[in-house]
């Protein structure tokens, strides 16, 4: 081995993953054409109840009741359960087990596999949504509501097996009697009025408390104790300038403010703290997804069941004005009309409603066809949970070319349309009706950055730039911006730390990782004082990397403040495994090993699966000498997730810090052909090296010089290897080579001096 080998005990890319994951998950996002938002409303109204709403507001209440918001939960009752209890019996295709269903007077209960893989039995007590499936509730100790995972399919009129359905042992957090299945923290928000959630992260037991079991009036207008006073006033009394008495304005709103009432249960996100319906900036409140893989397709097309939010931000209709209620009744939830109506209230029937755009004909062999609808086209979708279909509403035009380019779902093939044809056919038959041109679409763009393409950072700095684009798609593209470091990419950050949208902000503080520590206090500090919460909060968080006494004395409360509000979210949220491992990461940062140590435990105790809490427990264990511990941990998350080749190299890296380079090599090997990164490919190259194996040594030293010919020590290893193998010719024609290339590459001159031309 060459004195170079001390890199391989360095653990180059599980400290790279630390500093990437310690950040806020999910990331939060805030609309660009609303600036600053308004601080959280001062309230002192309380919640009264949808009933005192009926009495002066009739017409929306009847819209209202029976509605999905209405039956979003119920207490469990002969009204309620849509579902047989009648001694009915289902078998779960995926695990051959046979659950029973049945009553005892007026209770209703199931049987089925309990928490310990055993057939138990349990009591239903509460009723989940109304269609196209009703779940079911079941008490649980520590005050939680499980969710099971047989739901009663209403136009069926069965019952099914809900997703995933890989899932059957009772240890997985998927499991419908674990965590991830657990009402309280999973659903609760969202389909009640006023919930507290009252998670006491140190005994993990909850007191869940609502104000109404439903989605009621007052969840999206806000508590209306004072809009009730203000009614019950004689008519000259009322001070029309106080709006009425509402807490939450919701009368001729901008897209982006009525978005904003919707999106803390129509979207991708976890709260910051319990909803008070009190209206302020989103930031405040929760943290929306940004468009990430695994969740959408690179051109922001769903995915996984992401909810409306995400999507709607990305349309056009949003970026001009179309709000929620211009399609949906906002108390029945119903369309204002069917079919093509719905859209022609905006859109010219003449141009766009006619076979000379959309090409389709609304009988088909004799059948009706439904291929001539605006949303077969503009809207398809995804089927969720088994059965529920959900369109996706970016609205966006068919791209069948970009289908082919990056492996996104085509509209023509959408829901079996015409699934038996192939993509080339769509294409065709495209470009016959509309033409060759086609614009630029950022998913080419997401696309590269998410496989890391060499040279995507170009068009990523041109994504996150351009204010005409959506804010989320600015936003990703900057996220993806973190793995390509360079002088152009932390100006843009910089630039983006100053953005109207708060969702720029954010993304571009949390990846400045990269910057040194005086470049950090200058950009980051004046952050502490942001008017959004989740941009201080992680301002917070990334200066918590340096010592406290660098700040200024006038930042260092600024800083103390931010810090707590992170806590108290991550606290929120610790019965999260990511949330316990951003209280982790934080706990390093600031020095106590122990507190991230029993953090990261934690996280895993939650969820085993949550493999980055065993990721940076390893890392801590190696810094404490605790190798073979380390090693255990790393093992099995490469079992488990064979495809992140970031933990091969990082186990690789601690066997052969433990001199078992045998035991290293094939992991190294691993991450050289799969991560596409010089430094894996050099440190595989230097086991190899030790295992007197240098004709597989050259061919690593070599692959590291192609992917960075910058690579000193990769150059040093391969000059050193044909040095001491007597290849002197070899050596200088190497240095030649990388002379060529680059006349200022000094130790391949320092080479050539000492071993002469």
């Amino acid at each position: 081995m060459t004195n170079h080998t001390t890199d391989i005990e360095r653990w180059e890319l599980v400290a790279l993953i630390a500093a990437v994951v310690i950040v806020l998950s999910p990331i939060a996002y805030l609309l660009v054409s609303s600036g600053v938002k308004p601080p959280p409303i001062e309230s002192r109204a309380d919640f009264v109840g949808s009933d005192a709403c009926k009495r002066c507001h009739e017409a929306e209440y009847a819209k209202w009741k029976g509605s999905h918001h209405d039956l979003a939960m119920d207490v469990a009752n002969a009204t309620t359960v849509l579902g047989d209890f009648n001694d009915a019996r289902y078998t779960d295709p995926y695990n051959n087990s046979t659950s029973r269903f049945f009553r005892q007077g007026e209770r209703f209960f199931v049987e089925t596999q309990g928490p310990d893989g055993a057939p138990g039995r349990f009591e239903i007590t509460h009723t989940f949504g109304a269609y196209p499936l009703q779940q079911y509730l079941s008490p649980f100790p520590g005050g939680r509501l499980q969710c099971l995972n047989i739901a009663w399919d209403v136009e069926g009129r069965r019952w099914r097996r809900l997703p995933p359905y890989d899932v059957n042992d009772p240890d997985d957090w998927l499991h419908w009697t674990k965590g991830g299945q657990t009402w309280n923290v999973m659903c609760a928000e969202c389909h009640s009025t006023r919930l507290t959630k009252g998670y006491d992260p140190e005994t993990g037991e909850y007191r869940t408390t609502w104000f109404e079991i439903d989605v009621g009036c007052e969840a999206c207008h806000g508590p209306g104790s004072e809009h009730v006073e203000w009614a019950d006033k004689p008519p000259l009394a009322r001070d029309a300038s106080a709006d009425f008495g509402l807490v939450v304005k919701t009368v001729n709103l901008a897209s982006d403010r009525q978005i904003e009432i919707c999106a803390p249960c129509h979207s991708r996100r976890f709260l910051l703290g319990d909803n008070r319906h009190e209206g302020g900036a989103l930031l405040d409140l929760m943290a929306p997804e940004l468009l990430r893989e695994g969740l959408y397709y690179p051109d922001g097309q769903i995915f996984e069941e992401v909810y409306v939010y995400g999507s709607f931000v990305q349309s056009k209709m949003f970026g001009r004005g179309v709000r929620c209620s211009d399609c949906h009744d906002v108390h029945s939830l119903k369309r204002h009309k069917d079919g093509n109506a719905l859209c022609t209230q905006c859109h010219r029937a003449e141009a766009y409603d006619t076979p000379k755009h959309h090409f389709h004909k609304k009988t088909h062999e004799g059948k009706p066809s439904d291929g001539h609808l605006c949303v077969k086209c503009h809207m398809p979708g995804r089927i969720y949970m088994g059965i529920d279909y959900r369109p996706d509403h970016s609205l966006r035009i068919p791209r069948p070319d970009l289908s082919a380019e990056i492996g996104t779902p085509d509209a023509c093939s959408a829901k079996g349309c015409h699934a038996d044809k192939p993509l080339a056919w769509s294409i065709g038959n495209y470009t016959t009706w509309y033409g060759e041109t086609r614009k630029p679409h950022y998913g080419s763009v997401i696309s590269a950055g998410r496989s890391h393409a060499p040279g995507a950072d170009a068009d990523l700095i041109r994504l996150a730039e351009d204010s005409l684009l959506p804010g989320i798609v600015r936003a990703t593209a900057l996220d993806l911006l973190r793995a390509y470091p360079s002088p152009a990419v932390d100006a843009c950050l910089a630039r983006a730390l100053e953005d109207q949208d708060a969702l720029i902000r954010y993304t571009a503080i949390r990846s400045l990782e990269h910057f040194d520590a005086k470049t950090r206090l200058q950009r980051i500090a004046p952050k502490l004082y942001d008017p959004v919460k989740a941009v201080r909060m992680q301002a917070a968080v990334m200066l918590s990397m340096l010592p406290e006494n660098r700040l200024r004395k006038d930042d260092r409360e600024a800083f103390r403040k931010g810090l707590e509000e992170y806590r108290e979210a991550m606290l929120y949220n610790a019965d999260l495994a990511p949330q316990r491992y951003n209280l982790g990461n934080l706990a390093a940062n600031l020095g106590d090993l122990d507190g991230a140590v029993a953090a990261y435990r934690k996280a895993i105790e939650i969820d085993g699966r949550f493999y980055p809490s065993k990721v940076n427990l390893a890392m801590l264990y190696n810094a404490q000498g605790k190798n073979l511990e380390a090693e255990v941990l790393l093992r099995g998350v490469a079992a488990q997730e064979p495809e992140l080749y970031e933990v091969q190299y990082s186990l690789g890296l601690l066997l052969a810090e433990m001199g078992r380079y045998a035991d290293a090599e094939p992991f190294l090997s691993v991450a050289s052909n799969g991560m596409n990164y010089a430094r894996a490919s050099y440190n595989h190259g230097q086991a190899l090296l030790a295992l007197n194996q240098l004709g597989r040594a050259e061919r690593e030293f070599m692959k590291a010089l192609s992917l960075n010919p910058l690579d000193h020590d990769a150059f040093i290893a391969l000059a050193g290897l044909y040095l001491q193998s007597g290849q002197t010719d070899k050596a200088r024609a190497l240095a030649d080579r990388l002379l060529e290339e680059n006349p200022n590459h000094g130790p391949a001159r320092e080479l050539l001096r000492r071993i002469g031309r």
